[in-house]
């Protein structure tokens, strides 16, 4: 099967960085949200990223345009039913993904590929929720995701080798560096990454240095471009709250139970940089 269009649910910051590239590698791109207000959020920053990029001279003002106009917005689910490949990119729930695959498993033709953006999720459990769990995938995308070069393509347990191959073959087109991963708690960054960043959120719970000293420490002393409270509050701290619940819930370790205070914070609404607050100020 060619795929020629693609459809994207969610048109926040994930979404809306998977339909730009999407269009930048020549796709018809249909970009959902449950409302206009944030689709049109959504178009604003791919126009302002493409805008940033052509000033940087990768695309001239024609081609900028083009790739733009490839974007059709949509608030309607029933729109995307025409696209080969369609891409959540909702919360990372798993009852709200499991809805949105279930309705588009309805919607869509039986060869229509269904992938998942999720960042912990069993996509095992997605596939189940569908009647063509062979047609299910996991392709986790990294924030930003025009720059980030990585994708981790997840096979769940029914995924065929056919839908595998499709989805490895257009990670490429869409210039990015494909990885396989089975499909376990966190797949392979994640389970990495999460437990860093919690262990140097009890750090600073614990009062064993400032926010400021421990992202020096380990930007300095184990040469990470950002520290880690940093990226935490990029990440956004309801999303590392849960990724890390996951993590504990799935694989029963207490290596991964979350920090109390990154809890007593996503309680507060401090989720970092799109709330302003986190362990910084923005």
């Amino acid at each position: 099967m060619e795929i020629q269009t693609i459809g994207v649910v969610g048109a926040g910051a994930m979404g809306n960085g998977i339909a730009q590239v999407c269009a930048q590698a020549g796709y018809a791109v249909i970009m959902h949200d449950r409302e206009d207000a944030f689709v049109q959020r959504g178009l604003g920053t791919i126009q302002k990223s493409l805008g940033k990029l052509a000033e940087k001279g990768r695309f001239s003002p024609a081609e900028r345009d083009a790739i733009y106009a490839r974007v059709t917005p949509s608030t309607t689910l029933a729109d995307l039913a025409v696209a080969q490949l369609v891409i959540e990119a909702v919360f990372e729930k798993l009852d709200v993904k499991r809805d949105v695959l279930g309705r588009l498993d309805s919607l869509c033709p039986p060869e229509t590929i269904l992938a998942s953006n999720t960042s912990s999720i069993s996509i095992t459990k997605l596939a189940a929720a569908t009647q063509r769990p062979d047609r299910v995938i996991g392709m986790h995308f990294f924030n930003p995701v025009p720059i980030m070069q990585l994708i981790e393509i997840i096979r769940a347990l029914q995924t065929s080798q056919a839908t595998f191959d499709t989805i490895r073959v257009l990670s490429v087109r869409l210039g990015k560096t494909p990885v396989a991963v089975q499909d376990s708690p966190g797949f392979v960054t994640n389970r990495v990454l999460m437990p860093l960043l919690n262990e140097a959120m009890f750090a600073y719970m614990e009062g064993i240095a400032s926010a400021e000293d421990i992202d020096t420490a380990v930007r300095l002393g184990l040469n990470h471009p950002m520290g880690p409270l940093t990226l935490a509050d990029y990440v956004g701290l309801d999303v590392c709250l849960d990724v890390l619940e996951v993590l504990h819930r799935e694989l029963g370790d207490p290596k991964f139970r979350p920090c109390p205070l990154l809890r007593k914070m996503v309680d507060a609404g401090y989720l970092g940089r799109k709330s302003g607050q986190g362990f910084y100020t923005y």
